[in-house]
């Protein structure tokens, strides 16, 4: 007998649809074909114990197993389910005329119990876009999937659910979301806010423009100044996921096994900040199963690197591509793969190795030359994709001890919101082009070039800072930020002249000041 029953493979954000045939003839060997992986193969002995405890009986039989497409290869263990449903049909112990609507997927306990699996949401949308009338997935994944309309999504607990409802023994009711309710509900719930930043105005306000503009930021102060308490609290004044990327980015974490039990959206833009031990494949993405890396989970978010020197410097080198393509392409011998990285790059270093060069309240010990090599730990065409070079100070004791809270970040994130609208009309007719920070250089002479006084000051600021053409074109973006926050039409010389400050690391005196 010939019984036929349908799951999905997800390679990268691409998913296949996997059909799983198996065959029964008198005999007593079992033959897996189609590419599966040590999990898949291990699902046998799984679905054997999972049917036992469920009161059914292994077949024995001459079972040949095929998973077509054939030369695809099928990693994980979510093929569990759909292959013991097809076991147990081609065993006669289900009669159902169902197998062919639904799609399946699902790891099996010992006990017959569905363990969660990767990917539930891109595999939801596969099935709604081949038209299948279900899907059935573990219960711990059914909000995940069920944010996908148009599908009956299915969540079940065990193996023996899903034979009383594909037989027809019980009823029941597929997973309804109200995914707007669930999206817009979890909006503007964070955790931290810059209410509780007292002082440090200068390095608010450029962490303001880097989130009005979308532009890469990194800060430079001694221990204690607050590099990282400021850069955590970013996303609550970054404007709101849309929908379309809230599914997108939740896409990424899904495939990642990122998602937590119960979880269906996310609606806040995320926040990575991987360890500085980080390896090349854990930053950019790859391994032996080709999963996405940090720069991918932060996807529509922001990406933080505290402490930048102390990372690997070929580590930080794999950056330089993705932050101008927005994209990785991950290649290796058996497998091609893009992902999405389209993301802010934040970060935060000590200006010196014993960390208090500049600091009016420590002494530093570092030399010259010492703290040159620190800096130097950063190469220049990492500094070059970074627009906003901010120095960072401590905040004295009298303004730590004012019992006033700072600027709360509702109302930075208004003004945020209000300069991405101008940025949002202004693009409308450009694709792929949402903000400031990715206008290419036809762009940034259309909209930010600025006249004959602005040329002037760029002019001498490029021969005093020895900058490259690369920090030329980054400064214009950021000053066309600053004229949008200000609600300005052009770039004015004040636009320039704060954008300008921002490129702090550029000067060549940095380690003599």
């Amino acid at each position: 007998m010939l019984v036929k029953t349908y799951c999905a493979a997800v390679n990268g954000l691409e998913v296949t649809t996997i059909t799983i045939e198996v065959s029964m003839n008198p005999g007593v060997m079992y033959h897996l074909t189609g590419l599966g992986d040590k999990a898949v193969m291990e699902g046998r002995d799984r679905i054997a114990a999972a049917m036992q405890y469920c009161g059914y009986k292994f077949p024995k039989a001459d079972i040949t197993v095929n998973m077509a497409p054939a030369d695809l290869k099928k990693e994980g263990s979510g093929f569990d389910l759909p292959l013991a449903i097809a076991l147990l049909a081609a065993h006669g112990n289900i009669e159902s005329d169902k197998l062919g609507s639904y799609m399946l997927v699902g790891e099996l306990g010992l006990d017959g119990k569905l363990q969660p699996v990767k990917g539930a949401l891109p595999i939801a949308i596969k099935a709604r876009a081949e038209q299948f009338k279900g899907l059935i997935v573990p219960k711990d994944n059914v909000k995940e999937a069920a944010v996908v309309n148009n599908l009956d999504v299915y969540g079940m607990e065990n193996l023996l659910d899903v034979v009383k409802f594909l037989t027809g023994m019980e009823e029941y009711n597929p997973t309804v979301i109200d995914t707007r309710k669930e999206f817009y509900e979890q909006q503007y719930n964070f955790d931290f806010d810059f209410s509780d930043v007292r002082g440090q105005e200068n390095v608010k306000r450029a962490l303001e423009v880097a989130a009005a503009g979308g532009h890469n930021l990194i800060m430079v102060g001694p221990p204690g100044s607050g590099k990282s308490m400021m850069a955590k609290r970013l996303p609550s004044i970054l404007p709101p996921l849309s929908l379309s990327e809230s599914l997108e980015t939740t896409q990424i974490h899904s495939i990642a096994g990122k998602l937590g039990c119960n979880t269906s959206l996310i609606s806040q833009r995320p926040f990575r900040s991987p360890h500085h031990t980080i390896s090349e494949v854990a930053l950019v993405g790859g391994g032996t199963n080709p999963m996405p890396g940090e720069i991918s989970l932060a996807h529509n978010g922001v990406l933080f690197c505290d402490e930048l020197p102390e990372f690997n410097k070929h580590t930080l080198e794999v950056l330089r591509q993705p932050l101008e393509d927005r994209e990785i392409t991950i290649s290796r011998a058996k497998y091609n793969i893009e992902y999405p990285c389209s993301f802010m790059f934040v970060a935060s270093m000590n200006p010196c190795p014993c960390g208090y060069y500049g600091d009016p309240t420590h002494h530093c010990v570092c030399t010259p030359g010492q703290i040159q090599r620190y800096m130097n730990k950063i190469s220049g065409p990492l500094l070059d994709r970074i627009d906003i070079q901010c120095e960072i100070t401590p905040v004295p004791f009298k303004d730590i001890s004012k019992a006033t809270p700072g600027e709360p970040s509702k109302d930075i994130r208004e003004r945020v919101i209000t300069a991405r609208a101008i940025q949002t009309e202004r693009f409308k007719d450009y694709v792929g082009i949402h903000s400031n920070a990715q206008m290419t250089e036809r762009m940034i002479h259309q909209y930010a070039e600025p006249d004959e006084e602005g040329i002037t000051m760029l002019r001498m600021a490029m021969e005093r800072l020895s900058l490259s053409a690369r920090a030329y074109s980054r400064i214009l973006k950021v000053a066309r930020t600053i004229a949008d926050l200000a609600n300005s039409d052009c770039v004015k010389v004040e636009h320039l002249a704060e954008a300008i400050s921002y490129r702090q690391l550029d000067r060549g005196d940095w380690a003599e000041r």
